[in-house]
C-alpha cells in the first residue's frame, strides 16, 4: 500500500508536528508514505490522508476520483462533513488504514462542460452574477433545462447544481433541501430568485442539465466546489451531468450521517 499526506497549508505549523509521527507510524507497518504538494504527486497512491476541513478535501477530491485513490479525512477545519475523524483521533485513523479493516463510501460527482472546458465537482457547480469591480452585475437571467425540458427561466443571483454531498453546503444556505448521501439524485437551487414560484428542484442523477444566459452582456462567475474557475460574458451553454468518476472515502462503517448532521449544524447536541 502507498499512502500520501495532504494538509491545509494555512495551518502549516499545526500540521507539521503530526507529519513525522504519521510517517513513523506507517513505516512501522512497512507502508510507504509521502507528502503531496501537487496533483501529479497523487499518481500511484492507494490512499490519500487529508489533514484539514472540507475545503481542503475539495481541493483534491476530483484528482483522487480520477485516479481511483481513496480519501481519509482528519478534521482540522470548521465543519468537517467529509472527514471521518476529528484531530484528536488521528492515531485511530492511521491504525484503520494500516490494519486494512475499513469500509469505503462512494460519493457521486458532477461533470461540467462548456466551450470545450471540463470540470468535476464533488459539492456543487454554481453560475453566479459577478460582484467584482467593473464586472459587477445585478440579477441575471438564466434558463435551466433538465433532459431538454425547461424547468424555469430564472431572474436571480445565480443557480446552484448540487450533489447530495454538497446539499449541506451552499445549496442549503440558499434554501435547498438536504439530500442523504446515498441518494442517486441532484438538486438545482436558484440563488435569491426574484419570483414567488421559483423553488429548488430535486431530480435524477441520470438526467442532464443545461443552463444558459440569454443576456450576452452579463458577467457570470463560474464556480466549481467553491472556487471561481472562470468568468464568462458571452452566451454559453453549460451542460451538467453525473460524472463517470466517484470520490471514494474510507469509513469506519455505520450510518452516522444524520447524527453528524445534527452535531455539525448545531441543531442539537448529545
Amino acid at each position: 500500500m502507498k499512502v500520501g499526506i495532504y494538509y491545509n497549508k494555512n495551518h502549516l505549523n499545526e500540521n507539521l508536528e503530526y507529519i513525522d509521527k504519521i510517517e513513523s507510524f506507517f513505516k512501522s507497518y512497512g507502508i510507504k508514505c509521502k507528502v503531496i504538494f501537487k496533483p501529479d504527486d497523487i499518481d500511484g497512491l492507494d490512499v490519500l490522508l487529508v489533514l484539514g476541513g472540507d475545503g481542503t478535501i475539495l481541493t483534491v477530491a476530483s484528482e483522487c476520483a480520477r485516479r481511483y485513490v481513496k480519501i481519509l479525512g482528519i478534521n482540522y477545519g470548521h465543519l468537517g462533513f467529509l472527514t471521518e475523524f476529528e484531530q484528536e483521533k488521528f492515531a485511530d485513523a492511521l491504525k484503520l488504514i494500516c490494519d486494512g479493516k475499513f469500509k469505503t463510501k462512494k460519493r457521486v460527482m458532477l461533470e461540467i462542460t462548456y466551450d470545450g472546458k471540463k470540470y468535476f465537482a464533488l459539492n456543487d457547480f454554481v453560475i453566479q452574477r459577478s460582484t467584482g469591480g467593473q464586472d459587477f452585475s445585478n440579477t441575471v437571467s438564466l434558463n435551466a433545462e433538465i433532459d431538454g425540458t425547461t424547468v424555469d427561466n430564472y431572474l436571480a443571483d445565480g443557480i446552484i447544481v448540487s450533489t447530495p454531498t454538497g446539499s449541506t453546503a451552499y445549496s442549503l444556505s440558499a434554501g435547498g433541501s438536504i439530500l442523504a448521501p446515498d441518494l442517486d439524485a441532484f438538486i438545482l437551487t436558484p440563488i435569491c430568485a426574484h419570483s414567488l414560484h421559483s423553488r429548488p428542484v430535486v431530480f435524477s442523477a441520470n438526467s442532464v442539465v443545461t443552463i444558459n444566459s440569454p443576456n450576452t452582456k452579463t458577467q457570470l462567475n463560474v464556480i466549481v466546489d467553491g472556487k471561481i474557475v472562470d468568468t464568462v460574458s458571452d452566451k454559453v451553454n453549460f451542460t451538467i451531468k453525473k460524472s463517470d468518476f466517484a470520490a471514494e472515502f474510507i469509513s469506519r462503517g455505520g450510518k452516522d450521517f444524520f447524527d453528524k448532521l445534527l452535531i455539525k449544524l448545531n441543531i442539537w447536541s448529545k
